[in-house]
């Protein structure tokens, strides 16, 4: 089985695309967090912990990856798929965030996933094979009212995502980045119903889109059908943007 490692496992997002690999038996996956939730324990005792594994990182400590991707390779061997999902979208004004605020952001959503990336991909380069997939947002080409900072971070993954598959296509590794709707998890769970049916009125297919849905495309992407698609941002938002 190839190893894929997924940040931001412990929930939402993260923790559907964890769970989908896991249970394709295709894949041994390695889920990254802080910390493990309740969530993904139950899902490494469901799928197997032969298939799903729990490896804790802040990665807001950038000087401990190389350490962390080394122990990875140790443990497992050859990594095959990388997905940077883990992010924060804190909220707010910009002319009245805390500098404090914007730089954690910024740390968490750019800074930490370019250099994960850094060090993982020089062993795909090595190997000569490798999927890479970045979690953008819509927002990062529609924009929305307080969330300039995050728009920002969620632009540079797209940008990040065509130049990185420039440089290493020619070694055999795709580099793509998709881009969520507003996402039907516990972060949209927590408006209230009339909230939530203005944001699915707004797809043409009047609905909000799942995690499990992002998860598919992970797949497809990791797997034998998107082995000729990189340098792309793919749109997953029940045509919000359409």
């Amino acid at each position: 089985m190839r190893n894929v490692l997924v940040t931001g496992g412990s929930r939402g997002i993260g923790l559907a695309i964890a769970r989908r690999l896991a249970a394709s038996g295709d894949y041994n996956v390695i889920a990254v967090a802080r910390r493990e939730s309740e969530d993904l324990g139950r899902a490494i005792r469901g799928t197997g912990a032969d298939r799903l594994h729990f490896r804790a990182l802040d990665l807001d400590r950038t000087e401990e990856i190389s350490t962390f991707v080394k122990e990875l390779r140790g443990a497992f061997g050859e990594i095959y798929g990388l997905v940077n999902n883990a992010g924060i979208g804190t909220e707010g004004l910009l002319a009245t965030m805390r500098n404090s605020e914007i730089e954690a952001l910024i740390r968490l959503n750019v800074l930490s996933p370019i250099v994960l990336t850094k060090y993982v991909v020089r062993h795909m380069m090595a190997s000569g094979a490798g999927r890479i997939v970045n979690i953008s947002s819509i927002i990062a080409s529609t924009g929305y009212n307080g969330l300039s900072v995050y728009a920002a971070s969620k632009a540079a993954a797209a940008g990040f995502t065509r130049s990185l598959a420039r440089e290493v296509g020619k070694l055999g590794i795709t580099v793509n980045a998709i881009a969520p709707g507003f996402v039907d998890t516990e972060l949209t769970r927590s408006l209230d119903d009339d909230g939530r049916r203005r944001i699915a009125g707004r797809s043409a297919l009047r609905r909000l889109p799942e995690a499990e849905d992002i998860a598919s495309m992970v797949e497809y992407l990791l797997g034998e059908g998107g082995r000729n698609i990189t340098g792309t941002v793919l749109t997953v938002d029940a045509g919000n943007t359409a």
